[in-house]
């Protein structure tokens, strides 16, 4: 196992509940109601689906980038105010720093929002850091762990990735890692060199290392 990379939202720390405050508050504005199945619609997705997304539902005319500025406002302003870790995410991720395996930090989200996130857990946590601001393609295309892998210098399948959504699990696969899936919000059915778990407590550096090793 030459690296371990964690996707952010809902895998790392707990913020599935922060978009869907500020989700339902643009939308507000917009009109329109946000449901939990319209959130559900867009886990694991990046910012230009979730604006295209809210556009289509409330049936505006208003500028995308106005869309996506109220969304980044309202979700840096929340994560100033503090945010949780998933259960079991710091542990793990001290773990594997303290062994010497590369770690990566890998989302769809905006590098402001991602930097925001690093204020609180310590940037020095990850060798590497890919934001949806530096992929053409999101997840589930691959690209997003092919570029860390790239950067990280190592293979994609001697990297284990940690997920909580299929669009994430899916780009993962494609890409050749292995992967354990932490299902948030939608299901996520065992695959070959995938791991399903309820929480990251049930994972430690052993469990990673055997699960690179799967066929």
């Amino acid at each position: 196992m030459d690296a371990v990379l964690f996707d952010m939202d809902g895998l790392l720390v707990d913020t599935e509940k922060l978009w869907f405050r500020v989700e339902s508050e643009v939308m507000r504005r917009l009109g329109a109601e946000w449901t939990n199945a319209d959130q559900e619609n867009l886990v694991g997705g990046s910012m230009p689906a979730t604006v295209a997304y809210m556009m289509a539902r409330s049936g505006t005319a208003a500028d995308p980038a106005r869309l996506e500025a109220w969304l980044l406002e309202g979700v840096l302003t929340l994560l100033a105010d503090g945010f949780e870790p998933m259960p079991g995410a710091a542990e793990l991720l001290a773990e594997v720093r303290a062994s010497g395996v590369a770690t990566g930090l890998v989302t769809s989200s905006t590098r402001p929002i991602a930097e925001a996130v690093l204020a609180g857990i310590g940037r020095a946590s990850f060798d590497i850091v890919v934001t949806g601001d530096d992929v053409g393609r999101f997840k589930p295309d691959p690209e997003p762990y092919l570029l860390a892998a790239r950067t990280l210098g190592v293979d994609p399948a001697r990297c284990v990735v940690l997920e909580d959504s299929p669009n994430g699990v899916a780009a993962a696969t494609a890409a050749g890692c292995a992967v354990v899936a932490v299902p948030s919000v939608l299901a996520i059915p065992p695959a070959p060199r995938r791991l399903v778990v309820e929480s990251l407590k049930q994972v430690d550096l052993a469990a990673l290392r055997a699960l690179s090793l799967a066929p």
